[in-house]
């Protein structure tokens, strides 16, 4: 019974990722999910504070086979493609208003 209640737990645990910002803080950042678009992949998450409602999504960039770094996006439509990509999967499951 208790292994089952662990197991439970751990299926619900969110999958956490610290990441630098621009002045050294780490912050932490739900996973939410991984988006391909024209061959690559792109990691979207949220903040880990319950005030946050933007998502943050980053391009994977693989380093090696054990290594990825995540990049910045500055292009706009490019962004807003990924985010559609998204809220179209999700469509139904998460509320986006």
């Amino acid at each position: 019974m208790a292994e089952e209640k662990m197991m439970e737990e751990m299926e619900n645990e969110i999958p956490l990722v610290t990441l630098e910002d621009e002045e050294g803080n780490e912050v932490e950042f739900e996973f939410l999910d991984i988006v391909e678009y024209e061959g690559e992949e792109f990691i979207v998450l949220i903040e880990n504070d319950e005030d946050t409602d933007e998502v943050v999504i980053l391009k994977i960039n693989p380093i090696d086979d054990e290594t990825e770094e995540y990049v910045s996006i500055e292009d706009e439509e490019l962004l807003d493609k990924l985010f559609d990509i998204f809220k179209k999967k999700y469509d139904g499951d998460i509320n986006f208003e």
